[in-house]
């Protein structure tokens, strides 16, 4: 049995693994359009590699998917997270939990995850060809013929191929698979940060708030986090996060939007009102920039006060009502227009693919053309930021490479 696996990725890779596993028989060949493979699992968390997330609870895990979710609960099931850092650590290459949950090589180097695939398909004969790019896929009934756009590679014929090509930018890149009747989720980008070059508090670039709420105004989207400033607006995991779970929303936008920070992430203003009251009591002699409030770092706090109209100079018990009210307005309900976004060229994630009504999920097999297979980002199917993504790559690639009908 010939089998090909379009795109040399995380997907790609532990697809053609898992089919060699299952099927010992079978050649298999993993094309690579580009002269790279494996390259967003080398740039991933720093090039430390975020392989994937501690959370072992399958309903908890599928909530950090806003494209896929409920459905890839089952997925899980059949391979989840625990079974992601077996795989590597039988093979040699021990995981360490950081205190957010996410999972990282014990070298701290994408390296070692590399270099573990590679050694897996080097062990199981897996043929890499790189530098090939698939233009049209013909169904032979129930074969499937590829056809390349380089003019030196003639057309080959495969009993099954499995598509781990990643996320598409353009619709234009998914045209050759919506020509085999699959239905297509246009691609947006996903996991991007908010920039507004011009506003003041970019002055306070590389601080972290620690604990917020950044909200996006009209909108029901709202996310906690930290929230990281930067030299050209916001970032952080609550940004990353609420860009995720709103990516078409804010692409309908056309990436102009309001967005509501909390810095100190207490919606409730009363609540905040009677503990600043409670401040003034305690420390009326005290100066605003004297005072170490709600944990913020003290750039941010000072930032907070002139931003809310008053001097760091003013004394607590010279704030009145209308003082307090001004500075927990700012603290609770900051207000910044966002103009654009930048995305990671290298971590780049789209939102959008091959709809999840055009795939069997039991197999990943596509419903309109049989022996043909799906895995990775490629489908419409992406999440937060913190392993998530390479966990369903990892998942979708071990169910492919069952090829089962």
């Amino acid at each position: 049995m010939k089998v090909a696996v379009i795109g040399g990725g995380a997907a790609g890779f532990f697809s053609a693994i898992h089919v060699k596993e299952n099927h010992p028989n079978a050649s298999v060949t993993i094309f690579e359009k580009t002269k790279k493979v494996l390259s967003k699992v080398k740039v991933s968390g720093g090039g430390r590699c975020n392989v994937t997330n501690g959370t072992e609870s399958i309903s908890e895990l599928h909530k950090a998917y806003p494209r896929g979710g409920k459905k890839l609960k089952k997925i899980f099931q059949e391979f989840g997270t625990v079974d992601t850092i077996n795989w590597f650590e039988s093979r040699n290459v021990p995981l360490y939990v950081q205190e957010d949950n996410r999972v990282f090589p014990e070298s701290d180097n994408s390296e070692s995850i590399v270099n573990c695939l590679f050694k897996e398909i080097g062990k199981l004969n897996i043929s890499l060809e790189t530098g090939y790019c698939i233009s049209k896929i013909k169904n032979l009934d129930g074969r499937l013929k590829l056809y390349f756009k380089e003019e030196n590679k003639i057309p080959e014929v495969f009993e099954k191929v499995i598509i781990a090509t990643g996320g598409s930018p353009k619709e234009e890149g998914l045209k050759w698979l919506k020509n085999l009747g699959h239905e297509i989720e246009k691609p947006v980008p996903s996991l991007f940060t908010f920039n507004n070059p011009k506003t003041p508090i970019i002055k306070l670039m590389g601080l972290v708030a620690e604990n917020t709420q950044v909200s996006i105004q009209g909108t029901k989207l709202k996310a906690k986090g930290p929230l990281l400033i930067t030299h050209w607006g916001f970032s952080g995991p609550a940004v990353l996060k609420i860009s995720s779970f709103g990516a078409r929303i804010l692409s309908d936008k056309n990436y102009i939007f309001n967005i509501q920070i909390n810095w100190i992430n207490e919606t409730n203003y009363e609540k905040v009102t009677g503990l600043m009251h409670q401040l003034v009591k305690t420390h009326p002699k005290k100066t605003l920039r004297n005072l170490k409030a709600f944990k913020l770092p003290e750039r941010l706090w000072n930032f907070i006060v002139e931003k809310s109209e008053l001097t760091l100079e003013k004394k607590l018990h010279e704030l009145g009502n209308k003082g307090i009210h001004k500075l927990v307005e700012v603290l609770c309900n900051d207000i910044y227009q966002i103009k654009g976004k930048t995305t990671f060229k290298e971590e780049f994630v789209t939102c959008g693919g091959i709809s999840l009504n055009s795939i069997n999920l039991n197999t990943m097999e596509s419903k309109e053309i049989k022996n043909l297979y799906f895995a990775g980002e490629i489908m419409d199917i992406d999440a937060i930021t913190g392993g998530y993504n390479f966990q369903a790559a990892w998942s979708t690639g071990y169910i492919a490479g069952k090829l089962k009908n």
